[in-house]
């Protein structure tokens, strides 16, 4: 099925935040990088901020399922795929696109946490520490909350640790302190 006039929109201008920032990017800038007139835009989108909340909803079903697959295909078992992760990240870190997490850079650029772009960024990272407590608890590892938090805390960092690149590969220093959690809950 071929994509919308809106979905080919909201696409685009995920690449195109992505690549340069929610602030740093006009709307004149998007119409020339999306090829899509400003009367279209506003058509489908009354304001650039209802376009990034388009954007930040389509990046989080693309990412979930991205990673929860990646996550499943690199390792069967629930406690196995706690640890996938961090291969999953680093596959994504090796990738020339990569340009760290599009949730922090918009939380980081509408800081009030009650405003809706802040709000779906913060239910991202909900979403995927509550994925990683399901999994803690069907592996039945101990703490599994505390479990999903710490591992959170170790993805989140990796990603920033890999934007900045000043270490080499972080995706695996994440790794190894996280192998290191999931056997502390087996005890």
């Amino acid at each position: 099925m071929r994509p919308s006039k809106r979905d080919e929109l909201v696409q685009k201008a995920l690449q195109t935040f992505y690549r340069n920032g929610f602030h740093a990017t006009g709307m004149d800038s998007l119409v020339a990088e999306t090829g899509i007139s400003k009367t279209s835009m506003y058509k489908h989108f009354r304001t650039k901020e209802d376009l990034i909340l388009a954007v930040l909803r389509l990046r989080d079903e693309q990412f979930r399922n991205w990673l929860y697959r990646r996550m499943e295909e690199l390792a069967g078992e629930s406690s196995g795929q706690l640890i996938a992760m961090f291969d999953a990240l680093g596959e994504w870190f090796a990738k020339p696109e990569f340009r760290g997490c599009m949730f922090v850079k918009a939380s980081s650029e509408f800081q009030d946490a009650s405003h809706p772009i802040h709000k779906q960024s913060a239910d991202h990272k909900q979403m995927l520490e509550k994925h990683l407590y399901e999994l803690a608890t069907k592996a039945q590892l101990n703490e599994a909350a505390g479990l999903a938090r710490q591992l959170m805390l170790l993805k989140e960092g990796a990603i920033i640790i890999a934007h900045l690149r000043y270490t080499e590969n972080p995706a695996i220093d994440a790794k190894k302190a996280a192998v290191a959690l999931v056997e502390k809950s087996r005890m």
